[in-house]
């Protein structure tokens, strides 16, 4: 275990979210995601439009099944 009290603190926060969107269009080599509630961000990596996707840090991670999705406020 390390001794530095900071390096540990990094240790407890997590990485970049995993976050679901469907593809809206797709170039070359970027691709328009609209996530659940209406904000569409442009990443890196390309797949189908209308399919699900996964993303993480500004890039498709690969495809994610098609579920209905659920959104509750709290």
């Amino acid at each position: 275990m390390s001794n530095n009290q900071y390096a540990r603190f990094r240790s407890l926060l997590p990485t970049s979210p995993v976050l679901v969107g469907t593809v809206i269009s797709s170039a070359a080599c970027s691709t328009t995601v609209e996530y659940p509630g209406g904000p569409r961000v442009v990443v890196r990596g390309s797949a189908t439009v209308s399919s699900a996707v996964f993303v993480r840090g500004g890039a498709i991670e690969g495809p994610a099944p098609s579920l209905p999705v659920v959104t509750a406020e709290v």
